[in-house]
């Protein structure tokens, strides 16, 4: 199977998957270029197909990554997606075996990975995991579970961490985000404009730094929405979701 590695070199030519048809967040499409420049210093990996599809894989050490886990000398999958024709065809594995590979060339203690209890919008299927000898090891309401695949009984066990247990005191929409999604960072304005609205109050915390992400109340740093405190989903939503929510969530001023 043919596969791409993204670098620093070739990026600037070269699409980044997850933002194909995005042409209308050509800007945040840069911005997560950028981000994965910058990451790419910090140990990111990023292959991809050798085509116009979304099969790809990234990946980078577990203590760099942007996301409140704690898992020492081990690496953190960031991303697997293999979509449409090209599912069942071997790319998961493919890619998955590439990852194991070369954290055991760099002498790491295993792969942890973010999964949902079921299947949900942008989190990994647990089935997948476990078929292919992860075990959940732990879990944040309402629906996070870390994947973890060991190399050795001696590793250390990860876990989430202390953070996104912690109730969150703010009142109305808060939305914390970082650019590893375009679509993510294109939609922040437009759900501000929904908000005000609708008159909710509504801050939106845009992480920029691998310290901030790991100091964040959400699991999926990504996007994590919250409602007076409450945790309500990692799934970005477009403007009709979002006032949707909203209507659940408050009464529409008349």
């Amino acid at each position: 199977m043919n596969y791409i590695h993204i670098t620093q070199e070739n990026i600037d030519q070269e699409h980044i998957c997850c933002a194909l048809g995005a042409k209308s967040y050509e800007t945040a499409v840069l911005e997560k270029k950028q981000w994965l420049r910058q990451r790419m210093d910090d140990g990111l990996v990023f292959y991809r197909l050798n085509e116009r599809a979304k099969v790809f894989i990234e990946y980078m050490p577990a203590e760099q990554a942007w996301v409140p886990i704690h898992a020492p000398n081990y690496m953190f999958i960031q991303c697997l997606w293999v979509s449409g024709r090209h599912k069942g065809q071997g790319h998961s594995r493919h890619l998955l075996d590439r990852c194991i590979s070369d954290a055991k060339e760099r002498g790491m203690e295993g792969i942890v990975h973010i999964v949902g209890k079921k299947k949900l919008p942008y989190l990994s299927d647990p089935r997948f995991w476990t078929h292919m000898g992860f075990t959940i090891m732990d879990q944040a309401e309402p629906y996070f579970q870390l994947a973890v695949l060991k190399f050795s009984d001696q590793a250390v066990r990860p876990s989430f961490k202390p953070n996104v247990k912690i109730p969150l005191n703010e009142q109305g929409v808060v939305i914390y985000y970082t650019p590893q999604c375009p679509f993510a960072v294109g939609m922040i304005d437009s759900l501000k404009c929904i908000a005000d609205s609708f008159g909710v109050r509504f801050h939106a915390y845009k992480l920029t730094s691998c310290d901030e992400a790991q100091q964040a109340p959400t699991v999926w740093t990504t996007f994590g929405l919250f409602y007076d405190g409450q945790f309500i989903t990692h799934e970005i939503m477009s403007v009709g979701k979002f006032e949707n929510l909203l209507r659940t969530l408050t009464i529409h001023p008349s």
